[in-house]
């Protein structure tokens, strides 16, 4: 089963499972081929996978998170006059991490070379007919996109005309791009035919773009258009095999990546809401949606303060933070009106420790109300909605030998700075750091570290096996989404589609990750279906309501049925998401 974000990019996967490929093989072509469509992403992004290995029998976390380059400190941000790194721009840029993300899945758990897994994608590059989403986003944003000369040579064809963005249908041709993919399958046959295995020679093409001819020209290209990189933060990075971390629900063990993603927060939700009779409460009944929402609100109020790179000091506080007993803490502050000053709690007493930040949480609420904001969502338009569900895609794949894959590649998106004569898009994280103490003391920016970011891969385990792998795309949506996701299944007996389908709920009771970082306490979007009655009780609540016609991320899921030795797949009708199966 190969399903993504687009019906290119899944008919790439079901392309390399028909050649024999294992379920990493045919993710890892589903990658090259969405980065290439920029389905809200391109090569330069960042990827984050859990892989289900079935001779091991564990979840494997995959850490492709770029970092910040040499001279992003504080003061030069501050310096420049920002509150926060931009959004847009070459100062924008993490290192990239796609690339190697990809090629260190590929070598490490797959079966195919780097050349058959690429073949999709370099046939892309060559020329596709462009969806009508990507090339309408080109336009809108092509003033922005006039800034960046490498930028406006792929992306703007017909300069000078009323429309310079590629129509939808047009052949999109990225040679640039072409180019670069042929370097690394050159750089792969050139270490075979030396005699390296196939592992090495995949490692040789990684090599060829972090340290050598490729990684010249990145780096040329962005310190050209005023960005920061050089030759050592590429060629320092590295990919990180990690353990993930985990919260049993129920008999059903959920798996997330580390704290440098907003993943524990939907570890947090979980144990949270264990402490309630939730199918009692009734799907999107009033009285569960506000549990839910407060459940959420405690959860990301943690996020928003204690997550951060756990590579550097200080270390976030996650064996307390993940505790049942710091969640039944939590749990007895859900109230039955909403309360919009929900925040950070105090996990280190549940790690027998002392917190070094007690000076900070208690001027917390004056700080957050600096960032808070009286004013609902307005609609899908609104640009703090576009910024606080921006970015990211998602795959998923599974095979009949046990392998499963979910991955929330992203970055790179439209309007993306191209590094030089590359075709690679440069990511744009670095606006999820804080530059301020006062609003996370572990996220605070240095070179050489992760952001903590919003993109966030889930894997279920039942009885030691596969129960639902899924992700969404969807910026500070994602954790919320799949929450209900796995809820609407675990708890009110959905189908995987039922499920991707849902009327979710989403809550703006945190901060953003992006842009200014702001915060919309009690403000709530609901779905068009939810009834007059229930939205009735929720004002009464506090809720500040907006109504979309669709709220359900888009997700993309696989669940296991091994009474009947079966896969159902899930994805959302939200999108152009699409999955296929065979």
């Amino acid at each position: 089963m190969a399903i993504t974000g687009k019906p290119l990019g899944a008919t790439a996967g079901s392309m390399i499972f028909q050649q024999g490929g294992n379920a990493v093989d045919a993710a890892c072509g589903m990658l090259a081929a969405v980065a290439t469509m920029w389905d809200v992403l391109s090569w330069g992004g960042e990827t984050q996978a859990l892989i289900y290995h079935p001779e091991l029998k564990k979840v494997i976390a995959i850490n492709a998170m770029g970092v910040a380059p040499t001279g992003a400190t504080i003061d030069f941000f501050k310096s420049q006059g920002m509150d926060y790194p931009p959004a847009f721009g070459p100062l924008a840029a993490t290192t990239p991490g796609t690339p190697g993300g990809l090629m260190t899945m590929l070598a490490e758990y797959g079966t195919m070379s780097l050349e058959q897994v690429l073949k999709p994608a370099m046939q892309l590059a060559k020329g596709y007919p462009i969806e009508a989403q990507t090339a309408n986003a080109i336009e809108s944003n092509k003033e922005r996109i006039k800034e960046w000369p490498y930028s406006k040579k792929i992306f703007l064809p017909h300069l000078g005309e009323k429309r310079e963005a590629p129509q939808a249908g047009e052949l999109f041709v990225q040679e640039d791009l072409y180019q670069t993919l042929a370097k690394l399958v050159e750089a792969e046959r050139v270490a075979l035919s030396s005699g390296k295995n196939r592992k090495e020679a995949i490692y040789a093409a990684y090599e060829r773009f972090y340290t050598g001819d490729i990684a010249e020209e990145i780096v040329r290209s962005t310190r050209e258009q005023g960005g920061l990189f050089t030759m050592a933060d590429l060629a320092q990075w590295k990919v990180k095999i990690e353990e993930p971390l985990s919260v049993n629900y129920k008999g059903i063990d959920v798996y997330k990546l580390q704290e440098w993603t907003q993943g524990p927060a939907l570890l947090q939700s979980l144990n949270i809401l264990e402490n309630f009779d939730l199918k009692s409460m009734g799907y999107n009944s009033a009285t569960y949606i506000n549990t839910l929402y407060q459940a959420m609100s405690l959860a990301f109020a943690d996020r928003d303060f204690y997550y951060g790179d756990p590579a550097f000091e200080p270390k976030s506080p996650m064996t307390g933070l993940l505790s049942k007993a710091y969640a039944k803490e939590r749990a007895q502050l859900i109230q039955e009106n909403n309360d919009p000053t929900i925040g950070p709690g105090d996990p280190y007493p549940y790690q027998n420790g002392k917190n070094p930040f007690v000076h900070l949480l208690e001027k917390r609420k004056e700080t957050l109300a600096l960032h808070a904001s009286e004013l609902p969502v307005s609609g899908p338009e609104d640009p703090f909605l576009l910024e606080f569900q921006s970015g990211t895609t998602s795959i998923q794949a599974a095979d009949a030998k046990g392998w499963v894959v979910s991955i929330t590649p992203s970055g790179g998106w439209v309007p993306a700075v191209i590094a030089g004569n590359t075709g690679v898009g440069l990511s744009q994280r670095m606006q999820s750091w804080v530059l301020d103490e006062r609003l996370n003391p572990y996220n605070l920016l240095a070179p050489g570290k992760r952001p903590r970011v919003t993109l966030t891969p889930s894997m279920a385990l039942k009885d030691g096996k596969p129960f639902l792998s899924f992700a969404v795309q969807g910026g500070d949506t994602q954790d919320q989404d799949l929450l209900q996701l796995f809820l609407n299944i675990v708890e009110f007996g959905m189908t995987v589609q039922e499920a991707s389908e849902a009327a979710n709920i989403h809550s703006y009771q945190m901060q953003s990750s992006f842009g200014a970082h702001e915060i919309k306490p009690g403000s709530i979007t609901l779905n068009n279906a939810i009834p007059a009655w229930i939205r009735n009780d929720l004002r009464k609540r506090g809720y500040k309501m907006d109504f979309q016609e669709r709220t359900s991320g888009p997700l993309n899921a696989i669940w296991f049925d091994w009474k009947h030795g079966t896969l159902w797949g899930g994805s959302s009708n939200h999108g152009e998401d699409y999955g296929i199966a065979w």
